[in-house]
């Protein structure tokens, strides 16, 4: 995917990179559906699809662009 376009400028190749999540160090996760917040305030994840995050920037515009990579 570093070869993608940059949807902000049209330069051609972006740099992969990645999210860190302070609970979760090393990669972010996007989770289907709308937030809801459980009696502790987090996040309800049960039974909700969870694909990691994959970022890549623009070298050209510093755009970040940002997509599910893989399911886990």
């Amino acid at each position: 995917m570093s070869d993608g376009k940059c949807t902000h400028c049209g330069h051609q190749g972006l740099e992969p990179g990645f999210l860190a999540d302070h609970k979760q160090p090393g990669f972010g996760v996007w989770v289907e559906g709308e937030l809801e917040r459980g009696v502790f305030g987090g996040a309800k994840m049960m039974g909700r699809s969870k694909w990691l995050v994959d970022a890549r920037r623009c070298p050209q515009c510093y755009h970040v662009e940002l997509f599910a990579g893989r399911q886990l």
